[in-house]
C-alpha cells in the first residue's frame, strides 16, 4: 500500500523549518488546483466486522442404531491397542474418510478408552460421532502444549462436524507508527509485523483503530499519508488546514519538533498518558503566561483530543495493565463469546464471536476450544480472565509463557 522510497535526507533543511513544536502557521487558501488535497489511500475506511449468528445444526432425536454403535466402538478399540500413553492428537474419520472430530489428550490411550466403553453414559452428540466412526488416526506429540497447538491448527484446517469452530479468525488490527522515514507515519496495520516501527494493539475492530487514529492526529498532529503522497507535496494538504497534521511534508514544522510529537504519541500509546497530558498542560500554561494565546489554544485542543480518547474507553481498571477478558453466554442454541482487550492499562475495545457448536456443548467446552483456536496464531497477553473455569489449566499456563 505504501510506496517504498529510499530516504534522501535524515532531516529537513533547517532553513525551511518555520514553526515551533506543535504550532500551526496561518492556514493557506483552500484552492489546490494540482491534484487531490488528501491522500486517497488513507480515506478508504475498512468496515467493522459484525459477528453473525451461525446456522443452527439440526440435532436428530432418533436413537443411534446398535449396529452402528458396535462398529464405531470396534474401530475405537482397535485404535486403543496402538495408542500411546503420552500426549497427542486423534482424529475420528467416517466411511468417506472425512474427519468427524479432532481431539487432544495428555494420555491418548486413556482418552480413547473412554469412547470405547459400550455401556458408558455419553451425550447423544458423542454417541452419534462414535456411530459414524470407522477409523481413528493418532499423532503423538512431545508435550501437551504441542498437542494443543496441533489440535487448533487441524480444527481450523479441517473444520470437523463435531468440533467447536471459530468461524471468524481474521487477524486483529494494530496501530503502527513507522520507523523507516524521518517523518514517521501513523496507520492501521494487519498481518505480519515486518515493517520497521512501533506496533500498538491488538484493537477489537477496524472501527476502533480508525477512531483512535483520528483522535491521535488531533492530539499529536502526526501524518497519516503514504510516503509517496508525502514526497509529492509542494504545499500542505487538507489535514494540515483542519489541524490534524503538523505539515512535515512542506517543512511547516522542523525535524526536532516533529520528532517530539512522535515521542509524545508513542508515550501515550505505551501507557504513559498522564505524563503526556501533564507535559501538554505545562506547555499550555507557559504559552498563556507569555501571551502566546494562539499556541496555547493549540495545546488546549490537543489536550481535549486526548481526553476524548480516554472517555471513549469506558471501563478502564487501572489494576489491569495487559489482559484479554472472555465471557461466554448460551441461549436459544447459540454460543456468544465476548472478548475485551486491555493493553498498557487502556481498554482497546471488545468484540463478539459466535462460534459454531452443537447445542449439547457446555459453556466450558465451547470456551476451552475457542481459546485454543483464538491464540493459535497470536501470542497471549500476560493475563487471561475467563467467565467459566476450563479444564487443563496447566497446559494454558505453559502456553502463555
Amino acid at each position: 500500500m505504501d510506496s517504498e522510497k529510499t530516504e534522501q535526507s535524515t532531516a529537513p533543511d533547517p532553513r525551511q523549518a518555520a514553526s515551533k513544536r506543535g504550532h500551526q502557521a496561518d492556514l493557506p487558501p483552500p484552492e489546490h488546483p494540482g491534484g487531490p488535497d488528501i491522500d486517497p489511500e488513507t480515506t478508504s475506511s475498512e468496515e467493522d466486522e459484525e459477528g453473525r449468528l451461525p446456522e443452527l445444526t439440526e440435532e436428530t432425536t432418533e436413537p443411534v442404531g446398535e449396529g452402528l454403535l458396535a462398529t464405531g466402538h470396534a474401530a475405537i478399540e482397535n485404535a486403543v491397542k496402538l495408542a500411546p500413553t503420552s500426549p497427542g492428537v486423534y482424529r475420528m474419520l467416517n466411511a468417506a474418510n472425512d474427519v468427524l472430530y479432532v481431539g487432544k489428550a495428555k494420555n491418548v490411550r486413556k482418552r480413547l478408552s473412554s469412547y470405547a466403553r459400550a455401556n458408558a453414559p455419553l451425550p447423544a452428540r458423542i454417541l452419534r460421532m462414535i456411530a459414524a466412526t470407522v477409523n481413528v488416526e493418532i499423532v503423538s506429540t512431545a508435550t501437551e502444549t504441542e498437542a494443543l497447538l496441533l489440535e487448533a491448527n487441524l480444527i481450523k484446517q479441517l473444520r470437523p462436524r463435531f468440533n467447536v469452530q471459530l468461524r471468524d479468525d481474521k487477524s486483529f488490527p494494530y496501530i503502527l507508527i513507522t520507523g523507516d522515514h524521518w517523518a514517521p507515519q501513523i496507520l492501521k496495520h494487519r498481518g505480519a509485523q515486518s515493517r520497521p516501527g512501533r506496533y500498538f494493539g491488538p484493537f477489537a475492530s477496524a472501527g476502533a483503530v480508525n477512531r483512535t487514529i483520528t483522535a491521535l492526529q488531533r492530539a499529536f498532529l502526526i501524518r497519516s499519508c503514504t510516503d509517496g503522497f508525502f514526497e509529492s507535496r509542494t504545499r500542505p494538504c487538507l489535514l494540515y488546514q483542519i489541524r490534524r497534521c503538523a505539515g512535515p511534508c512542506t517543512r511547516e514544522i522542523d525535524f526536532g519538533g516533529y520528532t517530539e510529537l512522535v515521542r509524545e504519541a508513542t508515550d501515550f500509546l505505551s501507557g504513559r498518558s498522564q505524563a503526556v497530558k501533564e507535559e501538554l498542560a505545562a506547555e499550555m500554561e507557559r504559552a498563556s503566561t507569555e501571551l502566546e494565546f494562539e499556541t496555547a489554544a493549540v495545546y488546549r485542543d490537543r489536550l481535549a483530543a486526548l481526553s476524548a480518547i480516554q472517555s471513549q474507553q469506558g471501563i478502564n481498571p487501572r489494576t489491569v495493565e495487559e489482559a484479554d477478558v472472555f465471557a461466554i453466554h448460551q441461549e436459544g442454541g447459540y454460543s456468544c463469546v465476548e472478548v475485551f482487550f486491555f493493553r498498557t492499562g487502556q481498554n482497546w475495545g471488545n468484540r463478539a464471536y459466535f462460534p459454531r457448536a452443537e447445542k449439547s456443548f457446555t459453556p466450558e467446552e465451547v470456551l476451552s476450544s475457542f481459546l485454543a483456536q483464538f491464540y493459535d496464531d497470536k501470542p497471549p497477553p500476560k493475563l487471561i480472565l475467563l467467565s467459566h473455569e476450563i479444564g487443563k489449566p496447566n497446559c494454558w499456563r505453559t502456553r502463555s509463557r
